[in-house]
């Protein structure tokens, strides 16, 4: 397993940060509700919707976490205006999900679903992002379950909520539509070198159709 890259401090971290954001020391815990209990027994990753094939593609936990580990090195902005840099995020890339379970040929967007049915809606170019992952370990250390253990989605160019903590399952949609924070008032794309914080800022095209 890999070690941490270090990034460079003060000024030159700094310059990394996103607009209207804060450099954050440390890991700060944010998350609606309750933490889950993991009972690996009952575990189940799921892929759903327009697959290829037309099927549902299901992994115990056993079988996800042996799936190909990589590590890819990005920074987490959250919306609450800290940016956490140069953290190590170990786990299955989002591009073998879609490698052994592929979309069909229409799909445009991905509803990734975690515990107490939350969801988080993305394009699925962003769902395709070489460094788009499914993360079990910060730093080489397993995930803490406050931070998303045994699962946790890290999608490093936009705002952190658009990577749930705890998942369980992707759908594949043939059209786009809002997540759980997306419908309480949240942008719809979330990037946060635009700002883009809440729906109110949303750009036509930026949402799905009415």
């Amino acid at each position: 397993m890999g070690q941490p890259v270090e990034r460079e401090s003060g000024e030159a971290a700094h310059s990394e940060l996103p607009p209207g954001q804060r450099l954050q020391r440390g890991w700060p815990v944010t998350h609606y509700g309750p933490v889950p209990k993991f009972r690996p027994e009952r575990w189940e990753f799921r892929v759903f919707g327009a697959t290829a094939d037309g099927e549902k593609h299901c992994w115990n936990h056993e079988e996800f976490t042996a799936l190909p580990y990589t590590s890819v090195v990005a920074d987490l902005h959250c919306v609450t205006k800290f940016s956490m840099l140069g953290a190590e995020w170990g786990g299955v890339p989002a591009r073998t999900v879609l490698e052994i379970a592929p979309p069909a040929t229409d799909v445009t967007h991905v509803m990734v679903w975690a515990e107490y049915g939350f969801s988080s809606n993305l394009r699925l170019a962003d769902f395709a992002d070489d460094r788009t992952i499914f993360a079990t370990h910060k730093d080489g250390e397993l995930l803490t379950a406050e931070h998303g253990f045994p699962l946790r989605l890290v999608v490093p160019h936009l705002y952190a909520w658009k990577g749930p903590k705890w998942v369980r399952g992707v759908e594949y949609m043939t059209a786009d539509r809002r997540g759980f924070w997306e419908e309480r008032g949240y942008h719809n794309i979330g990037d946060p070198w635009k700002e883009q914080r809440y729906s109110y800022q949303e750009e036509p095209g930026d949402g799905p159709e009415a």
